[in-house]
């Protein structure tokens, strides 16, 4: 997956740096017994995954046809390695 830059752009970034923060709300408030609290915190993972999907909607994204050109890429280098070993 690191060759096809999966998650890496604005968009994947902030919408799970704000469901992390999130989930480490809620999971305080769930030790400190306060039902409202945990809950809050789930509201704001939540919101992590709406704010990246907005995000990506915006352009800030991956592209839909990286993975496509990708693979092409990357089939074509394997099939000239393959060549340049043969002969």
């Amino acid at each position: 997956m690191a060759g096809s830059s999966h998650g890496h752009t604005p968009a994947a970034w902030v919408g799970v740096t704000i469901a992390f923060i999130g989930f480490c709300i809620s999971g305080a408030f769930m030790v400190m017994a306060e039902p409202v609290g945990f809950w809050a915190g789930l509201v704001v993972a939540a919101l992590g995954g709406v704010v990246g999907w907005i995000m990506s909607a915006m352009g800030m994204g991956k592209d839909k046809g990286a993975d496509a050109r990708f693979h092409e890429l990357a089939r074509k280098a394997l099939e000239a390695e393959k060549a340049a070993a043969r002969g």
